[in-house]
């Protein structure tokens, strides 16, 4: 990856972060379901409307939107649901580190199905210091209830696991000549019409009209900037980044978290935030495999 992967990687790791905290704000007085549901919504008529102001053409085959259907299961419907459920019984810092082992669910995928991104020693290596990392920067507070809701536990690492196959899978969408704004309008549209069938047969209007304008805030946030503008970002790191560099975002979503708390809150670094995020940058050096050649060349 060059300068401008490893910006839209950091952006979209703000993005996706901030997610954590609105989704806390939202459980309080909506259902996992509901919050998915409405936050797809929002944001399929946003970018959609990014798509037709930009006249960007669309595909026509049948082929195209069953793969968009395919992708909206993998990468919105099943992790989406699976996270939020999740965070109803475990605290979002471990939650953050289980959705960490995405990355290295990606490699292992991505080995498997795609030539071009094959299984590696420092992708596996950097994966495994990134995932460490992001334990020592959320702290053993979180890990406390580690042993505890193993059920919601393995559900958010069921996120990460769909979150993998979902990177790998979207590697078809330059191959069809399809834009990757039109491809992550694709997904969220076909996502967005399974989540608001489940939400009509599972869910009730009811608490959607009679909660509050923070939580509609929260939802409404979540939905423009941490999935319609996230999703613009991602479906294009993809292109030119691939599956394993792009999934690597869940590495940076726990720092982008810490540090603006640090501006935006006042809060203060310790150690571990430190050490952390030392250890996390160890684990993309590694992945990216450029500084490690350099040191060899000196």
């Amino acid at each position: 990856m060059g300068p401008v992967q490893w910006s839209m990687l950091l952006l979209l790791s703000m993005l996706w972060g901030g997610s954590y905290f609105f989704v806390e704000i939202a459980l309080l007085e909506w259902s996992p379901l509901s919050i998915v549901a409405v936050r797809v919504a929002i944001a399929t008529v946003v970018i959609w409307g990014i798509v037709l102001a930009a006249g960007l053409p669309l595909p026509t085959s049948r082929s195209a939107w069953l793969a968009f259907l395919w992708m909206g299961l993998l990468n919105n419907v099943v992790p989406f649901l699976l996270i939020v459920w999740g965070q109803k019984e475990i605290e979002s810092g471990l939650a953050a580190i289980l959705n960490a082992a995405a990355p290295i669910f990606s490699v292992i995928v991505a080995g498997i199905w795609l030539k071009d991104e094959p299984v590696t020693r420092p992708k596996l290596l950097g994966a495994t210091l990134g995932l460490v990392g992001v334990a020592i920067l959320v702290g053993p507070s979180a890990l406390a209830g580690l042993n505890a809701n193993l059920i919601a536990q393995l559900a958010v690492l069921g996120a990460a696991l769909s979150y993998a196959f979902a990177g790998v899978y979207a590697r078809r969408f330059p191959r069809m000549n399809i834009d990757p704004i039109v491809a992550a309008a694709g997904q969220l549209l076909m996502s967005s019409l399974v989540l608001i069938a489940l939400a009509l047969v599972f869910d009730s209007a009811g608490e959607l009209l009679g909660s509050s304008s923070r939580v509609w805030l929260a939802v409404a946030f979540m939905a423009v900037f941490s999935t319609a503008l996230a999703y613009i970002l991602y479906f294009r790191l993809l292109a030119s980044a691939g599956a394993t560099n792009a999934i690597l975002v869940t590495l940076l979503i726990p720092v982008t978290a810490v540090l603006l708390g640090t501006i935006a809150l006042g809060e203060r670094l310790q150690w571990q935030h430190f050490l952390g995020m030392t250890v996390i940058g160890l684990g993309l050096a590694v992945i990216d495999g450029r500084p490690w050649q350099r040191l060899m060349r000196r």
